[in-house]
This record gives structure tokens, C-alpha cells and sequence, in this order.
């Protein structure tokens, strides 16, 4: 008798693995010294189960600019963006859940064209989205291809500093959290992930290597960060917690470039 093959989705960190009969015995992003495993032991569930027990939320927070988040947060809790531009959506970011009142309501917004994610963490089920949407490609930066734990999909690995994707969307490998770790440029607003942390205050940003781990970046890592965003030209910065610099932005990265500088001083 042939069992049922599905995705298994990883509990902790909302990663998507390969269809296959049995769930993965380990989650690689999990066991990377920038994530963890839960202290309870490795876990795994599936879209269907967490279709059941959570919903999406799709919030706009400004023109054009949409966030998707699930209630009650699951894994990582993170946002994904869907950026409205006359060249096609892009969806910046995924979040492991994907249901039909979510597919509903983003075709109503136009659907999407193309998919970019900032780092590993993210990837979640992304293989489902691209699928879903028309097959739409997913933008990885080849720096972080070791990180894939699934390809059948339609992936388009990208190399260099900058990519523009779109007319005026560029992916900008800053680097940092992860060496793959992506920023997407557009007109006067970053969507950034976590790449870079926007701080409580909305005032500051951080830069770590691992967050739950609290493990900072190297100084090297930094003047990447500054020397690839500091050309660039924006006014505010979306992170992926809710968390959004509307005004200002430019300058609170030179500020906080320059905060984080002065430990190696």
C-alpha cells in the first residue's frame, strides 16, 4: 500500500519541506546556530492542519503596500509584503500559511507576478505559493541555494549585489544575517525583513546574525551593509514584525550604521 505524500511544514520555523511520505527526521534551518530547535523536540505539521487552526490577516499600510500575517502567530510570526506596482504584484516574504480566502482576496488585488524572499528563515512554503500563483518565479539569492530543503518549483537563483526584477525593483544582496540575505528596493520604501531589524522606537534599526540567539554581526558584515544600501535612495523601511519606519528611514540607517560601528572603535 502506498502511503499519502505531503509537505511537511517544520513547527518551529515554518519551513516547507519536499513531499514525502514521512516527515524529515531533523529541520536543517532549525539546527543552524541562527535558529533553534524547540527545547521540546523537533515537530512537524501540515498546510491542511494549520489552515484549520489559523487564519490570515491582509492589512494595508500604505498606498499600495500590503502585509500578511497569520492569527495566531505560527513558527516565526513573521509578515510577508505584497507590493502593488504597474509592472505586476510582488509578493517580498512568505508566511507558512496559504488558504483560500488569502488566494481570494490577492487575486482580487491582481494576483502575483513574482516572488522574493530576503533570507532562509522565510521560505516557508513558498514552493505552494509560486504554484499557486500562476507559477509565479520565486528569487532566491544563489548565496543561500545550501538552505533550499525543496526545488519543484519554479526558483530563479540570481547572483551578484543588485537584481532588478522588475522595472525599478531591485533585490540587493546585503548580506548579513545570512550571506544570501536580500533588501528589495522601490521608489522611496526598503522592504527588508529582518535583514534589518527595525527597532521599537521606530527611530533605529538592528543588525544581528542571529536574533534568538543574540549573536551580533562581524564589523565586516556592516560596511557591506553600508556600502551596498547607503546609494540608494528611500524614505521609509518595512520590516517583517509590524514593525515600519514611514519617515525618515535614510537617515536612521546612517544613524544606526554609525551606532553600530563605534562598538569595534
Amino acid at each position: 500500500m502506498i502511503k499519502n505524500r505531503q509537505s511537511f511544514i517544520c513547527v518551529t520555523c515554518g519551513t516547507g519541506y519536499a513531499p514525502a511520505e514521512t516527515a524529515p527526521k531533523r529541520c536543517k534551518i532549525c539546527e543552524d546556530e541562527r535558529q533553534y530547535v524547540n527545547p521540546g523536540g523537533q515537530s512537524w505539521t501540515n498546510l491542511k492542519a494549520v489552515n484549520h487552526s489559523h487564519k490570515n490577516i491582509i492589512e494595508k499600510v500604505a498606498d499600495n503596500l500590503y502585509a500578511i500575517y497569520t492569527i495566531p502567530s505560527f513558527a516565526i510570526s513573521q509578515r510577508a509584503h505584497l507590493l502593488i506596482t504597474p509592472s505586476g504584484n510582488i509578493l517580498w516574504d512568505c508566511i507558512a500559511n496559504l488558504d483560500i480566502s488569502t488566494i481570494d482576496l490577492i487575486n482580487k488585488l491582481g494576483g502575483i507576478a513574482a516572488i522574493a524572499l530576503s533570507h532562509p528563515h522565510y521560505y516557508t512554503t513558498m514552493a505552494e505559493w509560486s504554484q499557486t500563483f500562476l507559477n509565479a518565479p520565486v528569487y532566491i539569492h544563489k548565496n543561500d541555494a545550501a538552505w533550499l530543503s525543496r526545488r519543484d518549483f519554479n526558483l530563479k537563483l540570481w547572483d551578484g549585489n543588485e537584481l532588478e526584477i522588475m522595472p525599478g525593483l531591485t533585490l540587493i544582496n546585503a548580506g548579513g544575517h545570512f550571506d544570501g540575505g536580500a533588501v528589495l528596493h522601490y521608489e522611496k520604501l526598503m522592504l527588508v525583513g529582518d535583514v534589518l531589524q527595525v527597532c521599537p522606537d521606530l527611530k533605529t534599526i538592528s543588525f544581528m546574525y542571529s536574533y534568538p540567539n543574540y549573536i551580533p554581526l562581524s564589523k565586516k558584515a556592516i560596511l557591506r551593509i553600508e556600502e551596498l544600501l547607503i546609494p540608494y535612495t528611500f524614505n521609509a523601511m518595512y520590516g517583517a514584525f509590524g514593525r515600519y519606519i514611514i519617515d525618515g528611514a535614510k537617515a536612521a540607517l546612517n544613524y544606526s550604521l554609525k551606532r553600530y560601528l563605534k562598538i569595534f572603535e
